[in-house]
């Protein structure tokens, strides 16, 4: 991998064989190779998800053990740390983020725009603004969605249109602070993440994104497990209120 290059896009994957090959030919066009290296975490698969990155001569970090997604991305951070990549990009193997984000998101981090006109540490492709791409929800994502919109409205004053998108792109500061142990959900990463950061002074804004829907493969979000992910959402934020703005054990560790 080119170590000229700024920007990282990490791409955790697990069993993707069927989408991740239509991503990386994307990733893999000079208008977006020319921006980015692109590192996939390979989270343990058993088909053949390695063997498809390994041919198009990306780079793969392999977890022996199946870690989950949140353990993936973590892997990605400390990869882009060591690394010395001033910036990330993390995108879904299952092919629903379009690779025409990258640079949206690339531009956002790197040109400013955020809050007080200073540069974020955390941009969001969001499916729900102005000029994204529609993008149709079930009922209880919508309601999973408004509730926690309404949850970090409360606890932070602000506004998010779509604090569930995992397309998101992160300065070096951020980066580092979540490659450190214990500052990141390394199992379930979502809302509760966009709670934390607010609340400890990261500058976060929104993009409008173009996102798919999964065309082959069973989602992470399939059958009752919305449902499991709305409850474990709602008390995760809960708790990161109370740790951060109650006892405040996360603010010194801020970098």
């Amino acid at each position: 991998m080119s170590r000229e290059k700024e920007l990282l896009i990490v791409i955790p994957a697990y069993n993707e064989e069927k989408n991740i090959g239509r991503l990386l030919e994307q990733l893999t066009r000079p208008e977006i190779f020319s921006l980015a290296d692109v590192l996939v975490v390979d989270d343990a698969s058993t088909d053949a998800t390695k063997d498809i990155v390994k041919k198009y001569g990306l780079a793969v970090v392999s977890h022996v053990y199946n870690l989950g997604y949140g353990s993936g991305l973590q892997s990605g951070y400390k990869y882009a740390v060591r690394n010395g990549y001033k910036y990330v990009i993390q995108m879904d193997a299952d092919g629903q983020h379009d690779a025409c984000n990258v640079p949206v998101l690339y531009k956002a981090l790197t040109t400013g725009g955020g809050d007080e006109g200073n540069k974020p540490d955390i941009v969001i492709g969001s499916r729900f603004m102005e000029g994204s791409s529609p993008y149709k929800i079930s009922a209880v994502k919508r309601f999973a969605i408004g509730l926690f919109k309404w949850m970090i409205r409360v606890g932070t004053g602000k506004r998010y249109t779509d604090p569930t998108s995992g397309l998101q792109g992160l300065s070096r500061r951020a980066v580092k602070y979540y490659a450190h142990y214990g500052n990141f959900d390394d199992r379930y990463p979502d809302a509760n993440m966009i709670m934390q950061m607010t609340l400890l002074g990261f500058r976060l804004q929104e993009v409008p994104a173009v996102m798919h829907y999964r065309t082959v493969g069973v989602s992470m979000h399939s059958g009752l497990k919305p449902i499991v992910y709305m409850f474990r959402m709602f008390f995760s934020i809960l708790a990161i209120l109370i740790r951060v703005r109650i006892l405040k054990t996360d603010v010194e560790r801020k970098g």
